[in-house]
């Protein structure tokens, strides 16, 4: 089953609390929520606070992806905030291991990013102690950008290694044309941003992209 997480990275920050409750009952399944230093990406977005507001108003599961270059050092606060899921890069300075045992101690799912450059055999040992894998189709940082079509081998080999009962989740340039290429290679979860918040319509958009 696909699974729709719009990114708030694309709405409209002034009136975020009615962007979320919209998209919600437009039938979103997650909401994902980047968390950007200004060091492991170069851009600054949220902090546990904004998901600390958003869980006390949408019911949807808040899927936390923490773009930080010592992701060890904000687990605890944005699991105490209400995430339901937190991913960390496999790139960042913290250790992985560490990371995916203090998410699992507060009772929440883990996942592992891969950037588009990253290759999954280092780092294919971690796949087996998470629930979700995360593939980059963008460079993180910044929401807009244009899908990397050469990412979906990657999801497949993700797919093949766990079988059908694992999130595989792509986050970048999804719309409603290349979701079928996504879904193809194996994701079921797609995170959309611009394609979700931008539509005059996300209702459509999010019944499009998941009866692809």
């Amino acid at each position: 089953m696909i699974k729709i997480a719009p990114s708030i990275l694309a709405a409209d920050i002034t009136k975020l609390g009615e962007e979320v409750l919209n998209i919600e009952k437009c039938g979103a399944d997650l909401l994902h929520i980047d968390i950007m230093d200004g060091h492991f990406v170069p851009n600054l977005s949220f902090g546990p606070s904004v998901v600390k507001a958003l869980k006390k108003i949408s019911g949807l599961i808040l899927d936390v992806h923490l773009m930080l270059s010592e992701p060890i050092k904000y687990i605890d606060a944005f699991a105490e905030a209400g995430a339901d899921i937190i991913t960390v890069h496999v790139e960042a300075e913290s250790d992985t291991d560490e990371c995916i045992n203090k998410i699992h101690c507060h009772g929440i799912k883990a996942g592992i990013v891969f950037n588009p450059d990253t290759e999954i055999e280092p780092y294919k040992d971690y796949l087996n102690k998470v629930e979700m894998a995360l593939v980059m189709s963008v460079y993180p940082g910044f929401g807009g950008q244009k899908f990397i079509d050469r990412v979906l081998p990657k999801v497949s080999k993700i797919r093949k290694i766990m079988g059908n009962d694992f999130d595989i989740e792509i986050d970048g340039g999804i719309n409603a044309v290349n979701a079928m290429e996504a879904k193809k290679a194996g994701a079921n979860v797609l995170v959309a941003g611009s394609a979700v918040f931008g539509a005059e319509n996300p209702l459509d958009i999010i019944k499009a992209m998941r009866s692809i």
